[in-house]
Order: C-alpha cells, then structure tokens, then sequence
C-alpha cells in the first residue's frame, strides 16, 4: 500500500499486485523462494507515466510491459542476466538496503519519506530531532518508541526463541507485540490504512488504450522500459536469493515468463506492474521456507486478510511494519560482504562500493550499469594487461610473463624480445601468466627459431604451457616450438 501511494494510485492497485504475485507468479516462478509483488525500484518510474499519462494508461502500459517479458522469457533471454559480476550483486543489495533504511526510517517514527534516497539519507538526523520531540500532539516520539520496540523485540526473539518455536518468523512476534503494547495503552499514532473494497479499485483498461500503446512511440517506450527495468531487477533479485539458501536454483527463463503472466495479469486489472522483491525475498528465506508454497500462501494471506480481516489490519501501526524494514535494510548493507570481497582485489570492492552508491544516488537500473560497466572494464584490464620482466644474469637472461599474453599485448610482447641483447641462453617463464593466446605463442615460436639460427639457446617451460592449456589447438602451437621435454626450464 505504501509503494501505491508513493506511486500516485490507490492504495488497492499495490494490494492486488501483491496477490498476483503470490497466487499466480508463485505457482508459475521460476525463482521458488523469490516473492513477488509492488517494488519500490519502479516507484519512480510508474509515478511518471501516471503524472504524464494518467491512471487510465497505467494498466496498459503494465499489460505490454508484461508480454515483452513473456515474449523475452520464451525466447530464454533470461539467462543473460545470470552474467553479472558478484561485486555487483552485493552492491546493488546494499544499495537498495541503504534506500530501505533511509526511507521506512521516516515512516518508523511516523514522519514522510523525503523525495530521493539521498534526500532520504540526508534527513535522517532531522528525524531524530523529531523522535526525541517534546512538542504536544506529536506523535514522532511515541511512534519511534513503537519502532524501538519492534526491533527490540525482533531481534531477542531471533536470537532467543526456543528450538521448538523457531518455525514462528521474528517480524510476526515483533509486530505482535507493537500491536498489543499500541492498542494496551490506545497510542495516539498512525495505523495501516485498509480500502474498504479491492473490486471498486480494479481499473479494466479498454482495447483502444491498449492498441494506443503499440502505436504511439512514447507510450511504448514506456512500456518497454518498465519491462527491462522489471525484469532487470527480478533477475538480479532471484541470483541474490541463490546466494541465500542451498535449495533449488533458479531458472531464469520461467522466472521471465512468470514474471510477463503476473504483469499481463495486473495491467488487466489496473494494478502496479510487479518484480521479484528483495525484501520480501529475503524475510521468505530468513524465516525458513523450502518451498514455492511459502510465496503462494504469502498472496493468500494477504487475499484472506484484507477481505476477511480488514479491522484487525487496522489495528497494526504503521512504525511496526516500517521499523521490520528498517532492519532488513540494515542487514542488507552488509560490511561483512565488502571485507569478503576485498579478498579477491580492491578492484571487486570498488565495484561494490560504485554500485551502491550509484542505486542511492540515482536508481537501481542506472546504478547496476555503473557497477556492470565497471566490472566490464576490469575484465578488459585484466585481458589486457601483460607485464614482461627481463633479469639478466651472467651470460642468461630470464623473461618473465605475467597477466595476459594476447592479440592485444603483441606489439610490446614483439618489441621487447626484438630489443633484446643478444645472449648464450634465454629462459621465457610462464608460470604467472593468466592466459596466451595463438598469435603470442606463434610469435614466441617464431623468436626460439630465428635465435636458435644464430647460436642462441631458448629455453621455455613447455610442461607449464601444456598443464595451464590444454586446447588442442593451444597444444598444436606449443608443438612448434620443438623443444624436447627434457629442455624445459627449471
């Protein structure tokens, strides 16, 4: 509901995005532990074609959005979203749980989100004015209170709870607890807002407003855009959630096509486009599921409460259910996954730390490029680089290769053996060596023969080369070197 108002359209249209997403795209999912429903990554994007379009084309431009995922998952477009560097994964869980934080933090002590992530961040001290005021009728300090509570309580209770009741999940004993201490003591603070009728909310779109969007270049672009954007950021969230239990992986192929049935489904019904949810993805896990069924009896719930239950929702107040996500966006700027990272080079950190930074200070889809494109010119860097060490001794000299031996690198690679003085014995070392390609290995081929011719010994660690590659046609080219195995160096 809140994504929904944050968005421009009724409450309503995020609840039921939330139970498509659980009883339809759960059963369908390729992604079993990943819950789908209203992301806060679309937000922006949604209020804008509300704002330019209005509500009437949302559900349209939802419907077209949902088919060109359908029409990517079927063609198995999916799994290009599997080649993403793990730096970029982490940093895009930190960034959105930086945003997370930042945002429910307003909302935990009953004050309004501001308009980005960094104006988010940036007032979060003004916050804590707010929650320690002492001005009469306010209710920032007595909603923080609530809010302090249910982490309190979230966090013994995870931490406490005896063997036999951990099926029970932390959050729903911490709101619990929120509700009974807020109705105990009849605490003058906000409360969830349930609509009266989900059926009066639903907004068919009509056939011409469809078709409008296939014909007019602005709508479709929209379309498309949400689409990519949807898809981007469920994919991204299913390989995050892999990394989070031992159970079946995720295909990202009928991930897709679930994800274009549930949009398909919402822009019929006038409701929020749907991605596969962080948050909600990551409390599924936490609290223990195994199964699909934990993210179809999340929709069905929500179904049975909202229809059924409406007052006992109302009772819930609102800095309890934010304060569960303040907690979980803490959890998600992880510093222990920097430290892990850093083990594998600053470079891997530096993506981590571009990616997060580029979600809170823009959005998710252009933050996870930055963190891609950086990730892409490492990989070339690493490609590319070839560092060639020459230590003379005596009357030998010893050539050391390391990173990267190929196309890219042959004019130094050719350069350096050219300008060599010449000497008794050679010894060309490749132990350091990432990977060579054919034309460096023909040109080092090349150099034994014409230094042989003149009375030179070249002497080359064939044994090396063998064990690192072992393509026939790598094997062929190392064979023209012609150099026994007993002449291989030290």
């Amino acid at each position: 509901m809140g994504i929904a108002i944050a968005s421009g359209v009724p409450p309503a249209a995020g609840l039921i995005t939330g139970m498509v997403g659980g009883l339809i795209v759960g059963f369908l999912a390729g992604a079993p532990l990943q819950v789908s429903g209203p992301a806060a990554g679309l937000t922006v994007l949604v209020w804008q074609i509300v704002s330019d379009h209005g509500i009437a084309a949302l559900g349209a431009i939802v419907l077209v959005a949902g088919l060109a995922q359908f029409v990517a998952g079927a063609a198995r477009l999916g799994q290009w979203f599997r080649a993403i560097s793990p730096a970029v994964i982490h940093g895009m869980l930190a960034g959105i749980g930086a945003l997370i934080f930042a945002s429910q933090f307003h909302i935990m002590i009953d004050d309004k989100p501001r308009g980005s992530g960094i104006a988010n961040l940036l007032s979060i001290p003004e916050a804590l004015t707010k929650a320690f005021s002492s001005a009469e009728g306010a209710s920032h300090p007595v909603a923080a209170g609530i809010g302090l509570l249910t982490i309190v309580s979230l966090v013994l209770w995870s931490n406490l709870r005896p063997a036999r009741l951990r099926m029970i999940p932390g959050p729903l004993i911490a709101v619990l607890v929120a509700t009974v201490a807020a109705g105990a003591f009849s605490l003058q603070l906000n409360y969830v807002e349930v609509p009266g009728s989900l059926l009066e909310s639903i907004k068919f779109p009509d056939a011409e407003t469809v078709m409008r969007v296939f014909t007019t270049q602005e709508l479709l672009a929209a379309a498309l855009a949400l689409a990519f954007i949807a898809s981007a950021e469920t994919l991204l969230c299913a390989t995050a959630v892999d990394q989070m239990h031992s159970g079946p992986r995720a295909n990202y192929d009928r991930e897709l096509i679930a994800q274009g049935t549930g949009n398909l489904i919402c822009g019929a019904l006038g409701a929020l486009p749907m991605t596969g949810v962080i948050v909600r993805s990551t409390a599924n896990v936490e609290a223990g599921a195994q199964t699909r069924w934990s993210a179809v009896l999340h929709g069905l719930w929500l179904l049975a409460l909202v229809v059924a239950f409406p007052g006992l929702l109302r009772t819930i107040p609102t800095a309890a259910l934010a304060a569960i996500l303040v907690y979980t966006g803490y959890k998600l700027v992880s510093p222990a996954k920097a430290r892990a990272l850093g083990k594998f080079g600053k470079g891997e950190v530096l993506i981590y730390f571009a990616t997060m930074s580029g979600i809170v200070l823009t959005d998710l889809l252009t933050g996870v490029l930055i963190g891609f494109g950086l990730a892409l010119l490492k990989l070339l860097h690493r490609v590319s680089h070839l560092r060639i060490d020459v230590v003379h001794s005596g009357n030998r000299q010893d050539i050391h290769l390391e990173g990267s031996a190929t196309f890219i690198r042959l004019p130094k690679l050719a350069r350096t053996l050219e300008t060599l003085p010449p000497t008794p014995e050679r010894h060309i070392h490749f132990e350091h060596l990432h990977h060579i390609d054919h034309a460096c290995l023909d040109l080092i081929a090349h150099f034994k023969k014409q230094q042989e011719a003149t009375g030179s010994r070249v002497i080359l660690d064939l044994d090396e080369l063998e064990n690192r590659y072992h393509a026939p046609a790598q094997k062929r080219a190392v064979s023209q070197f012609g150099a026994p195995q007993s002449e291989t160096a030290v």
